[in-house]
């Protein structure tokens, strides 16, 4: 594979290894963080460079590599003063893997254009341990040729990148993934509580389970350790209700109900008061302990 000069904004829980990814695969990578220390460590683990604003690290890049916090993250990162969009080179591709709103993305796309530059949504799935690992799930919205020259340098942190449709069409198919996520969660802990309070045996139900129509990641992944009080596996339930309100407001305007969606989020909202913030989306368990009733 042709190797590449890379911008990589936002060095988060996600990033940091993606970025190292990149690094790993012989691209010379420019990182930038809001906080400088986090630089300055990827910096101690992997080969490039770090920049002082998002414009710096953009102004030779051929592909510039986004993941942030939410909307107005990705606006400032791409359209401060300091922006990417002040500095970045005709024809660079731009690609946001921030989880954010279909509609940013498209705000995003359209200022790109009016710079000469391409766009690329593509959020990714597979939590602090598919970044690590290198096997994240990308789900892209943009231009078919546009893809086509970033999908070999997205794949050095992925094991499935695939273009849903146009701009926009990534962070729907986002959405769904985390809708689909809060629905499981809510049925596995209903059966894991229901077994546990009977005696069955947690690790040989996962065993039978999962080669019959409940197997899921989730129960492979989580029953085990839900069952055991283990939740600190990377995503919070603080970053899986930012993620659902972006959910609940696609719905508003399309005029879609999610009604166990908002049941999960009324739950995780009640487990954030009971100091469980920080804890993995999985902790949704705890909703049925002594101590929520």
């Amino acid at each position: 594979m042709a190797t590449h000069k890379i911008a990589f904004i936002g060095l988060g829980t996600m990033g940091f290894p993606m970025a190292g990814h990149l690094a790993n695969a012989g691209h010379d990578v420019t990182v930038y963080n809001r906080t400088t220390a986090t630089a300055e460590r990827w910096l101690t683990q992997y080969k490039g460079s770090h920049a002082l604003s998002p414009a710096e690290a953009a102004q030779d890049a051929e592909f510039i590599f986004t993941c942030v916090g939410n909307d107005d993250d990705v606006r400032q990162v791409y359209m401060g003063e300091t922006g990417i969009l002040t500095t970045a080179q005709a024809d660079a591709i731009l690609i946001d893997n921030t989880t954010a709103s279909a509609e940013v993305a498209r705000e995003v796309a359209a200022a790109a254009l009016t710079a000469n530059t391409q766009f690329l949504d593509a959020p990714v799935s597979g939590g602090e341990a598919g970044a690590v690992n290198g096997c994240l799930t990308v789900m892209v919205g943009g231009n078919a040729k546009t893809f086509e020259k970033a999908q070999p340098v997205m794949d050095c942190f992925a094991k499935a990148t695939t273009l849903m449709g146009d701009v926009g069409y990534g962070q729907i198919t986002k959405m769904a993934n985390q809708l689909c996520i809060a629905g499981v969660l809510q049925g596995l802990s209903e059966a894991i509580t229901l077994a546990k309070s009977a005696g069955l045996d947690i690790a040989q139900m996962t065993e039978v389970l999962k080669h019959g129509a409940a197997g899921s990641w989730q129960l492979e992944n989580r029953a085990a350790t839900m069952a055991n009080n283990d939740f600190d596996f990377g995503f919070a339930i603080d970053w899986m209700r930012k993620d659902l309100s972006i959910c609940f407001d696609a719905a508003d305007k399309l005029g879609v109900d999610l009604p166990l969606a908002k049941q999960v989020d009324e739950r995780y909202a009640s487990l954030q008061q009971r100091g469980y913030s920080r804890a993995d989306t999985s902790v949704l368990i705890k909703q049925f302990d002594d101590e929520a009733r």
